[in-house]
């Protein structure tokens, strides 16, 4: 049993915030033991542009201003997202707005994009040293009343430091913004994310990916595909948390409200990814997130269409060993079945899933 695990009963007396709070001291001082997965070739990837040492990514949340970066990056993880932050500081809702659901492995936030704004992410991703891929995944303050300059804002600030930008119009506690995912509204903001990335960044600006809702329409679906297979956006993140609570849901705070993820997200975020990869012909570089939870997991969202894979709440539950047995175990699980590299993996079973209704 890790460390983790027998600490565990102790973590677990803290209210989930406190506890996220202590975990991202700990991590800033060097005091998570982890051993890093082993390099593999196998794992390694170039999408977006970009060469990834392996697919395995942290999701957007755990670190939303970026306090620990180069510990993170230190666990093993192929690439490192921060945010959500927005262009002014934000304190987001009230609090309690973290809920453990331990007997589904699952969370419920309704954070409200609390964090400390573009400028303070930038200053502290300027400092880092750790050379892995890292993105910022950015959103609009909760007063603004311009959502195309809120993004804009937010490139301009943190272009020159990130290898990636990720627009998030699919929280669903910030009042209005999941609006913002119809095609007009993220033409618009795509456009002005790409303009002020290139405003202060020479090449051209990094890539900008959009991260979707499991909660979309079919007709949502095809327009969100459409943006993404005619460059509006250059990958599509799938998928935020969901406002649904599925009937398997059994811990007593189920119904909390906010986003759920963690395990019981896993069915309908896969569903949701494997339509988008086939909506897209398989052209646009998926990255799948929501209730990934161990290698088979992992190895499950790379053949229903993923490139690139995240994890989250299951580390609130499994610890920093996860990482190190997601990464070795997706290569074992691609060795196993005659695959030489991901990219080969990828979509192989996206025709068996269901779409969402």
């Amino acid at each position: 049993m890790s460390l983790y695990r027998l600490a565990w009963p102790l973590v677990r007396r803290f209210d989930p915030e406190t506890a996220h709070a202590l975990a991202l001291w700990a991590l800033r001082r060097r005091l998570v033991p982890a051993r890093r997965p082993r390099p593999d070739p196998v794992l390694r990837r170039h999408v977006l542009g970009l060469t990834f040492a392996n697919p395995v990514g942290l999701a957007a949340g755990f670190d939303k201003d970026g306090t620990a970066v180069d510990a993170l990056a230190g666990l093993g993880f192929g690439f490192v997202e921060t945010g959500t932050v927005t262009p002014r500081p934000q304190a987001g809702n009230a609090r309690p707005r973290l809920v453990r659901l331990e007997a589904d492995g699952a969370l419920i936030n309704r954070m409200g994009f609390n964090n400390a704004g573009a400028t303070a992410l930038a200053a502290r991703l300027a400092r880092r040293r750790h050379r892995a891929v890292v993105g910022a995944n950015i959103g609009k303050n909760r007063d603004s009343t311009d959502a195309a300059g809120d993004y804009g804002a937010c490139a301009r600030v943190l272009a020159p430091l990130v290898d990636y930008l990720v627009i998030n119009v699919s929280s669903p506690n910030t009042p209005g913004l999941r609006a913002l995912q119809d095609r007009a509204a993220v033409d618009a903001i795509a456009a002005a994310t790409r303009e002020g990335a290139r405003a202060t960044r020479g090449d051209g600006g990094p890539p900008v990916l959009l991260k979707v809702a499991p909660d979309l329409t079919a007709d949502d679906r095809a327009a969100i595909a459409a943006c993404a297979a005619d460059g509006t956006v250059d990958g599509l993140i799938a998928t935020n948390t969901t406002i649904q609570r599925p009937d398997t849901l059994r811990a007593p705070d189920r119904d909390a409200a906010g986003g759920l993820s963690g395990r019981p997200l896993a069915p309908l975020a896969t569903r949701v990814l494997a339509d988008l990869y086939r909506r897209t012909g398989g052209t646009v570089p998926l990255v799948a997130v929501g209730g990934i939870d161990g290698p088979d997991a992992a190895y499950a969202r790379i053949r229903a269409g993923a490139g690139l894979v995240q994890l989250y709440t299951a580390l609130i539950y499994a610890g920093p060993g996860l990482v190190r047995e997601v990464v070795n175990g997706l290569a074992d699980r691609l060795r196993a079945d005659g695959f030489t590299r991901v990219a080969d993996a990828v979509g192989v079973d996206a025709a068996s899933h269901e779409a969402p209704a």
